[in-house]
């Protein structure tokens, strides 16, 4: 935390064990006093030892026994009604419908009935704006920018005050948590010290994620912008401040998008990017008008994407994400293929916008894409939600634009491609992620559908489309990410 000198908490107090700023012995005695009396307990950091049984502490290797559900291929689930998944460090070391020879004497979780799905990666994320979530798309203007002006804005400029990121973070964190979200890709404010206090609360959880410092230096409000040589200066030393402090938590680059920077800081970023070997995320196509004003803002680029990649900040030399991407040309979805750049498609956000991005094309052209809930105007943070509104988006798009004969059979994603795209399409970001073949990083989410059941006997791929609509957080058992227990329903 940043108590008044302008350093965030480094070192460790003796009394409350919350770290605290280097700097003289007078303002090493101020952040005593200020971190033991007024805000003890807000940060757990680096060295936190995890001493919950059956949370964090686990055996190396062991197998989850119990109905499992994942897919390996967009066009198809693979569906056992009763196997083991067998997780040793950390990793996958594949789906048997019995213990192999090697492994039989491992311990096993059974969970029995209950369904077993990979965790779901949440590509695109504003945390900030989880406080107003499902506020604001009742606004009738022509203005793009009022919800902006209204609400986005005005609730990230609290976040300069760490008392308040704290309650305000605390509450998204506690709820991210009871989801079957384990990855997420998220933006933050352009306040480096809530930003890292965001990331030691997803450290504290057992979260993996990519979590962004916004940079913003035009078109925003009072108390929200930055000059170039503050943004630079506050991004490089927040890259810094995390080297190896939250362990699958990291930084990312966030230029919030093109409007939001100038030339100098887009190029001070790409910088940055590339020496630091660090990830980038933004927002891309996801209007008309804001493509134009892209387009005036960088004269000479050839798509929206250009307007990134002209700074190093469109997958080459580092991978990006990219939201939205809903009105490609064909020079912006052949550079998004090039630069193998990752699409995070949003239906709820962008289906209340009246605009659906070409899924199904994206994917007949080799480009790559997962989802994210983008909260804000949207209402929730369950990515089962988002594979449900993924499959209806496509439906409806195909319907409107793309269907040729009205007897033709039903368009769209698949439900297996749009599970895919939650799990391993969108988990490809973080590598070998969100399937559980041999080597993949071991999440997994474990779901009680009992409640959704009818009298009738139901095969597990009749299962999963069940869950995939109707599950909440309340069907959670379990979450498992890198092969730690960090969810237990009810601890």
């Amino acid at each position: 935390m940043d108590c008044g000198n302008g350093s965030f908490c480094r070192s460790k107090c003796n009394t409350s064990g919350i770290y605290i700023p280097l700097g003289t012995m007078e303002e090493f005695a101020q952040c005593i006093c200020c971190c033991c009396n007024r805000i003890a307990g807000i940060l757990f950091l680096g060295e936190q030892k995890y001493e919950s049984e059956g949370k964090m502490m686990q055996d190396t290797c062991f197998a989850l026994k119990g109905a499992v559900v994942y897919t390996e291929k967009k066009e198809e689930f693979i569906c056992y009604d009763q196997a083991y998944i067998i997780c040793e460090n950390g990793k996958s070391r594949g789906v048997y419908e019995t213990l192999p020879k090697q492994y039989q004497n491992i311990k096993v979780i059974d969970y029995g009935k209950c369904v077993i799905i990979p965790g779901l990666c949440d590509l695109h994320l504003h945390a900030p704006q989880y406080g107003f979530r499902g506020l604001g798309r009742n606004i009738r203007s022509d203005d793009w920018g009022t919800w902006f002006d209204i609400y986005a804005f005005p609730e990230e400029s609290h976040y300069r005050d760490l008392e308040y990121a704290q309650r305000a973070y605390g509450r998204f964190v506690d709820d991210l948590e009871k989801t079957t979200t384990t990855r997420a890709v998220i933006f933050a404010t352009l306040h480096r010290p809530a930003t890292e206090l965001l990331m030691s609360l997803l450290y504290k959880k057992g979260f993996a994620a990519y979590v962004g410092k916004v940079n913003m230096d035009r078109n925003s409000m009072d108390g929200l912008i930055e000059t170039v040589e503050e943004s630079l200066q506050e991004t490089e030393r927040w890259i810094q401040d995390c080297e190896g402090l939250y362990g699958a938590v990291k930084p990312i680059i966030t230029p919030r998008y093109i409007p939001s920077c100038t030339h100098e800081l887009m190029e001070g970023l790409g910088i940055l990017s590339q020496t630091y070997h660090v990830p980038v995320q933004s927002h891309l196509s996801e209007g008309l008008d804001e493509i134009e004003w892209v387009k005036q803002l960088e004269p000479g680029i050839t798509c929206y994407g250009d307007g990134y990649d002209r700074y190093g900040l469109f997958g080459k030399p580092e991978p990006a994400v990219m939201a939205h991407c809903v009105f490609p040309d064909e020079a912006e979805m052949q550079l998004l293929k090039e630069r193998n750049v990752t699409v995070a498609h949003c239906p709820e956000c962008n289906m209340f916008a009246a605009n659906i991005a070409p899924v199904r094309e994206y994917l007949r052209n080799g480009v790559k894409v997962g989802l994210g809930t983008d909260m804000g105007g949207v209402g929730t943070l369950e990515m089962l939600r988002v594979v449900k509104h993924a499959i209806l988006a496509s439906r409806i798009r195909w319907a409107l634009d793309e269907r040729k004969d009205p007897n033709e059979q039903v368009g769209g994603l698949l439900w297996s491609e749009a599970f895919y795209l939650a799990t391993k399409g969108g988990g490809s970001f973080f590598g070998k992620v969100g399937s559980f073949e041999p080597d993949y990083l071991f999440d997994a989410v474990v779901m009680d559908d009992t409640s959704l059941q009818d009298f009738n006997e139901r095969s597990t791929c009749e299962r999963i489309e069940r869950i995939i609509q109707n599950a909440d957080d309340r069907n959670i058992v379990a979450k498992y990410i890198n092969g730690k227990n960090v969810y237990r329903q009810g601890e």
